[in-house]
Formats: C-alpha cells, sequence, structure tokens
C-alpha cells in the first residue's frame, strides 16, 4: 500500500492512503486530499498512479504541480513537471510536508541481493 505521511518536526501527524488513479491535491474541498491551510493553492498538486510499462503488476507514482502560488518540491527541488516519485521521497506543498511510503518497495528493497 502506497501511503502519503504528514510530517511535523519529522513525527507523522496524519497519513493519507493513495487507493485512486489519481489523488488531488489542494485548498479546496473538491480535492481527494484537503490541506486547510492558506499557503496551499485551491488545486495545488496531482499524484497519479500508473501501471509500469515493462514490470506486470508494477506500478509507477508521479507528481505534477498545478501552477501553485508557494510551489511542490520533492526532496528540496522544485517540480516543474510531471515527476516520478520514488518510495521515501520527501514532499513539500508550500509549508506542508510530506513523505512517501511504499510497504510494496519496503519489502523488495529489503530481499533485494546486490551482487558486484
Amino acid at each position: 500500500m502506497i501511503t502519503l505521511a504528514q510530517l511535523v518536526d519529522d513525527v507523522v501527524v496524519n497519513k493519507f492512503a493513495i487507493d485512486k488513479p489519481s489523488i488531488s491535491i489542494g485548498r479546496h474541498p473538491d480535492n481527494a486530499l484537503q490541506i486547510n491551510d492558506s499557503a496551499i493553492s485551491g488545486h495545488h498538486a496531482i499524484i497519479t498512479v500508473e501501471a509500469n510499462k515493462y514490470l506486470d503488476g508494477a506500478i509507477e507514482i508521479f507528481l505534477e504541480d498545478l501552477g501553485s502560488k508557494n510551489g511542490t518540491f520533492v526532496n528540496g527541488e522544485p517540480v516543474t513537471s510531471k515527476q516520478q516519485l520514488n518510495n521515501n521521497d520527501t514532499i513539500r506543498f508550500g509549508w506542508n510536508e510530506f513523505k512517501l511510503i511504499d510497504a510494496d518497495e519496503d519489502s523488495l528493497e529489503s530481499t533485494t541481493l546486490i551482487l558486484q
């Protein structure tokens, strides 16, 4: 399961499941993830989940800023186009910080053997 964990001072205060093909994020009540903060645009960003073109059953997660006033950032870098997200990425919408947690990827990482 993919989760977006809201952080305050590096402590998880809320968790939101990414359980649909797209999750809209913003201050307006019609967003799937509403953030009631004046630093957030009405329709701030969107997260989409797409099937991987090469691996059956695998998915890819993307984030796109929708022209927000205070920006969207991944690992401190501004999002300027559709950007792929990875497990444990830190995402910031305005001043609100989140962490992407992909439980399936965590289990894959723990069983991966890399030979050199």
